[in-house]
């Protein structure tokens, strides 16, 4: 393998993951690195990622073929659903031996599918799990790596700087701790929106609250409460992407999914339904914030509904 400063380093896919990780790196690493996201393809969204590029300093190349053909090491950060169809897409344009490190939120058997198309093309897959939201870390967000090439991967990360451990086994190994860890994450903030909105729409509120903050004395449920709305507002759609992949794979051990798909139905909910600013740090009343939520969301969930006869 090269010397780190010398690879040739490609992302596909240039949304938050990809840009804060390359940002992280810094104006040293820039010129090593090009980018392709989907989204250069369309004209309503090809400038977003254009100034993205040039905010990084890297370039952004017209194709996947331009940017990952004479790549050294691909970063894979795409959404949880296109991660097989971009290793599809990607695996015969790869040079042979090149690293694809795929940092989806996807079902270990997504990942054993993408896997298995990229190294019959040649080249050489890496299951990466993201721990922890990209920001403020960047690229020392904790991540797991897991699958045949992660002696060889290990030290690239650690040059690049990455902040990577092994997990031992083969590829979806890491990414079933990641997964099986969105359960309760991400369980909990659409448990939380559900929780919240009923007290809203029930006018009781200012009853409930008090109450599970002292069933709860540990956790100040209405902070966390607009914190996961913030969360699920933002990156609603990815985390229903992931919670899809979750589901996935609880089926695949023979579980019920039944909670991880609701959540996925809620994650999505309030990425449709909710545009709304707000402080999840500051000293603001946010039981006045909750009500305010809810008052957008709750008459475009009823809409909804009524929209589809249910």
């Amino acid at each position: 393998m090269k010397n780190v400063d010398d690879l040739k380093i490609a992302f596909v896919g240039m949304g938050e993951a990809g840009g804060a990780i390359a940002g992280g790196w810094g104006a040293e690493r820039a010129g090593q690195i090009s980018a392709y996201d989907i989204k250069l393809d369309d004209a309503g969204t090809r400038a977003e990622i254009l100034a993205r590029g040039k905010e990084l300093g890297i370039t952004c190349s017209p194709t996947l073929k331009d940017a990952v053909s004479s790549a050294d090491l691909v970063f894979s950060t795409v959404t949880a659903d296109q991660a097989v169809t971009a290793a599809g897409q990607a695996a015969p344009l790869l040079k042979e031996g090149a690293f694809w490190c795929d940092l989806n939120s996807c079902a270990p058997a997504s990942k054993q599918q993408s896997c298995k198309v990229i190294q019959t093309a040649g080249g050489r897959y890496v299951d990466v799990a993201v721990m922890a939201p990209v920001y403020p870390k960047r690229n020392l967000v904790p991540v797991l790596i897991s699958g045949d090439w992660v002696t060889d991967i290990l030290p690239v990360f650690n040059a690049l700087p990455m902040d990577a451990q092994v997990v031992d086994g083969p590829v979806g190994r890491a990414s079933s701790v990641k997964m099986v860890r969105s359960i309760m994450v991400k369980g909990m903030e659409a448990l939380t929106a559900e929780c919240a909105l009923a007290a809203v729409a029930a006018g009781v509120l200012e009853e409930v609250m008090p109450s599970l903050k002292s069933g709860h004395p540990k956790i100040d449920v209405v902070a966390r409460a607009m914190y996961n709305f913030d969360r699920s507002s933002i990156h609603g759609k990815r985390r229903a992407s992931e919670m899809d992949e979750v589901a996935e794979m609880l089926t695949d051990l023979g579980l019920p999914n039944s909670m991880s798909r609701a959540s996925a139905v809620w994650q999505r909910k309030i990425a449709e339904h909710l545009d709304f600013t707000f402080d999840t740090e500051g000293d603001g009343d946010h039981v006045e914030d909750l009500g305010k939520i809810a008052s957008q969301l709750l008459p475009a969930l009823k809409a909804a509904r009524g929209d589809k006869g249910d």
